[in-house]
């Protein structure tokens, strides 16, 4: 269920297959060019042009919310919650992230994060988020969650979250830089309901 994703340390990932995408491409040292990059929102963690800049090419396809505009230069394709985008062989549909507690990531800025529809799994970017009501509406093979608390969820709601989500494999984020520890990591690992497959992937980059 995991094979070609790459989790390259906080909240980035590389999935690999019929193509590459990155999401959220951030202190990376290199890596395959990108047919397709996912941006969640603009904080620097996040979204980093000087980042992309190491795996684009002038066909890669970069896709961000409103909130990104202006930031990024080429092929930029804006999207907004609800929308769903089909871009070569991959289907993003974009969902809501947002905190309901803390200031970093309101409702009204329309943050996001992506459903990713390639190779046969629906995998889910949970971006910058907390425990939302919008989580009952996600379908996937594959959840990877922010853990870290303080500007996100923290293990605890998000071990809640996959009692929503009810993926086949999930897989912590959002830890071990800015903010989230291994202890974080064991808590949502041990508060996972069953059926839930955690799988601790290590930093590529």
């Amino acid at each position: 269920m995991l094979e070609g994703i790459n989790w390259l340390g906080h909240a980035s990932f590389c999935i690999e297959g019929e193509w590459t995408i990155y999401i959220d491409p951030w202190k990376i040292s290199d890596g395959p060019p990108a047919d397709l990059v996912l941006v969640t929102h603009q904080h620097h963690d996040h979204l980093s042009p000087a980042d992309i800049a190491k795996v684009r090419t002038p066909d890669t396809v970069v896709v961000c919310p409103q909130v990104c505009a202006g930031q990024l230069e080429g092929s930029v394709r804006l999207v907004k919650v609800g929308q769903t985008v089909v871009i070569g062989p991959v289907t993003v549909e974009v969902v809501p992230a947002y905190n309901t507690n803390k200031p970093n990531h309101p409702k009204e800025a329309g943050h996001v994060g992506y459903v990713v529809t390639v190779g046969g799994r629906r995998i889910y970017h949970a971006g910058d988020t907390d425990l939302i009501p919008e989580m009952d509406d996600i379908h996937c093979d594959v959840a990877l969650l922010p853990i870290g608390g303080t500007y996100t969820m923290d293990a605890d709601e998000a071990a809640q979250a996959l009692e929503r989500i009810k993926p086949q494999v999930a897989v912590p984020m959002h830890w071990g830089d800015v903010v989230g520890s291994k202890e974080d990591v064991e808590r949502f690992r041990r508060q996972a309901p069953e059926g839930v497959r955690v799988e601790v992937l290590k930093a590529e980059a």
